[in-house]
């Protein structure tokens, strides 16, 4: 049964790009100018506290310190430019000249607008204010550039606006020769190429209308399981790891693979190497625990080589027995609350997992989670589509009868990237 889509919920965006130059102009301005403001504005309000709240002060002192403030904010804008911030003593020593600086100019324009010529007296009213008129605003100046100003700056610097992030699926055309696709466990059937040209588009189209933006990685004409994107490469969060098929002729599928992969901003790549061999179907996420099937195209050095790569990423690899399917996803998949539904006909070892679901029909094992509410799953099982339905999943289907002639499920055609 089919659905209408809804739309993605919004998320933080998951990288931050680095700063322009313009917004290191802006993060420099505004830092100088925080300081400039809050020294001034203390300043005048400390002279009104203590001249008994009178409010002939602000016209006096008002236009002296906002000059002030407009030198300060010069000066400290050029110094936090060359990095003053970066260190407590730098901005201190900044902000004691800068603030010290200012005031001499400061109050010697005010003199001399006042129409005092200049002279030793004025000389040394001028110097004498560094510890009476001005001594307020020069210490806020200093703690300012110290406490205030570096915030502002990482604060400008660091901002990253809220967006909603891209859901991307990595999908692949179908070879021309994909009726050559390898096959372990099932036996050669006719596959009508037309039809499942047909049924990749429906698919490739159901993941759009469920709000993911799918990338096609580089067609491979010649390579007849490449359709079957989802062996090359796992992600797990920003960590991309690259597969080592298992089967020789599938191994130069993942040279446009890995192409793609790091065309995608923020991801780390790294890859299984031979005598490792790991493919992605046989490779089932559930939380922070990755459940990897022991397969024909899985050995013990590539399980060994992901448990060793995934292991400081916080994630605990278990190793599972797969003798009677090509993959362990061929088996069994996991349900956004986390429960492991399968076929136990296929299933080696069951008590392998904390829960375990039956499902009535083979091609029911496999599902995409498309939301934490929405599943993407074969039209070929509409008991089990029906039984996810009663669980309150919204349950959306799409025929690949095609691909399962050829061992593939709705998972192998696509790899999400999270």
């Amino acid at each position: 049964m089919t659905s209408p889509a809804a739309a993605p919920p919004p998320a933080p965006a998951r990288f931050t790009p680095a700063p322009t130059s313009g917004r290191r102009a802006l993060a420099v301005v505004a830092s100088a100018a925080s300081v400039a403001v809050t020294a001034m504005l203390v300043a005048v309000f400390a002279f009104f506290i203590g001249n008994g709240q009178s409010p002939q002060i602000f016209s006096q002192l008002f236009g002296h310190f906002a000059l002030a403030a407009l030198i300060v904010w010069v000066l400290l804008a050029v110094a936090n430019a060359v990095g003053a911030t970066r260190a407590w003593f730098l901005a201190l020593v900044s902000g004691f000249v800068s603030g010290c600086l200012a005031a001499l100019l400061a109050t010697t324009v005010t003199a001399s607008a006042a129409g005092s010529p200049f002279s030793g007296a004025i000389f040394l009213f001028v110097i004498g204010s560094l510890v009476s008129l001005n001594l307020v605003f020069i210490l806020t100046v200093m703690a300012a550039e110290v406490f205030l100003a570096p915030r502002v700056l990482r604060g400008i610097l660091g901002y990253a606006p809220q967006r909603p992030p891209r859901r991307i699926a990595l999908v692949r055309i179908p070879a021309s020769n994909l009726d050559e696709a390898e096959l372990t466990h099932l036996e050669r059937t006719p596959v009508d190429k037309a039809r499942a040209d047909e049924q990749w588009d429906n698919y490739c189209a159901a993941l759009v209308a469920e709000g993911w933006e799918t990338v096609e990685v580089d067609a491979a004409p010649e390579l007849a399981d490449s359709v079957f994107v989802e062996d090359a490469v796992v992600f797990f969060g920003d960590l991309a790891v690259i597969a080592s098929p298992g089967a020789e002729s599938r191994r130069p599928e993942i040279e446009a693979v890995e192409r793609t992969v790091r065309s995608i901003p923020g991801v780390t790549v790294r890859r299984i190497e031979l005598p490792g061999t790991l493919e992605g179907g046989d490779v089932l996420k559930v939380g922070s625990t990755v459940y990897v099937g022991a397969s024909s195209r899985t050995n013990a050095e590539g399980i060994r080589q992901l448990r060793s790569l995934l292991t400081p990423h916080g994630y605990s690899v278990v190793a599972v027995p797969v003798t009677k399917a090509l993959h362990l996803k061929s088996t069994v998949t996991a349900l956004p609350d986390g429960t492991i539904i399968g076929d136990p006909a296929l299933v080696d070892m069951p008590s392998v997992f904390p829960t375990f679901l039956p499902v009535p029909e083979p091609e029911g094992v496999a599902v995409v989670e498309l939301s934490p509410e929405s599943l993407l799953m074969s039209s070929a099982a509409p008991e089990t589509a029906s039984m996810l339905s009663s669980l309150g999943y919204r349950v959306v289907t799409v025929d690949i009868g095609e691909f399962e002639k050829l061992e593939g499920c709705v998972t192998c055609l696509s790899v999400r990237v999270r």
